[in-house]
């Protein structure tokens, strides 16, 4: 009797042990990594040949873009600027009005923005001008789309360029808004400091 209840009280404790480890499940919320996000300081990009200069992130590279797509660009002016700790891209497409038609250009620039509104939460166009006598539009989606900001500048004679910042992940407002807000006030900078140089 005595051996019975000693292994029954061994079982119980047992149970007990293997049980009372255990914690309840709790539904954590989805984190991201936190980002330091360094200090907005500029640099001139005025290179020899360019019809263009601006000013454009400290942390931030500009390689000259050859292809499009596996084709030679239009002109040697394509360039990309690229955030390599962001693993972002403003692809920079330059177009010379005397080959192309500014509506066209224009109406190119609309649908590809336009191209982003069956997966965009939201869309706002800015038109400014800019001290330098640079007219455009920057275009600012919400949502899980490939690129959330796009802009193009022009003097309406000459000159067109457009950029669109895209990074290299999968879309989702949530991880890349921070990104996204912190670069578009680069994007700014850049739109406020361009210039034509002829």
């Amino acid at each position: 009797m005595q051996r019975f209840s000693f292994s029954f009280f061994l079982f119980l404790v047992s149970l007990f042990a293997l049980t009372s480890c255990k914690e309840n499940p709790v539904h954590k919320p989805k984190g991201y990594f936190k980002i330091d996000f360094p200090q907005h300081q500029y640099q001139v990009f005025d290179k020899e040949g360019y019809p263009y200069s601006f000013e454009y992130p400290t942390y931030a590279k500009v390689v000259k873009d050859s292809t499009f797509f596996g084709e030679a660009t239009e002109n040697p002016w394509w360039i990309n600027i690229e955030f390599p700790s962001f693993n972002g891209k403003i692809y920079v497409s330059y177009k010379d009005i005397g080959k192309n038609k500014l509506d066209t250009l224009l109406k190119h620039s609309f649908r590809l923005s336009d191209a982003h509104n069956s997966k965009a939460s939201s869309k706002e166009d800015s038109v400014f001008k800019t001290p330098n006598s640079v007219y455009g539009m920057l275009f600012e989606l919400g949502g899980n789309v490939a690129t959330n900001n796009q802009f193009f500048v022009t003097d309406s004679t000459k000159h067109f360029l457009r950029g669109a910042l895209y990074f290299d992940a999968t879309p989702n407002e949530d991880s890349l808004k921070i990104v996204n807000d912190f670069l578009l006030d680069d994007m700014r900078h850049l739109i406020n400091t361009f210039k034509w140089k002829n």
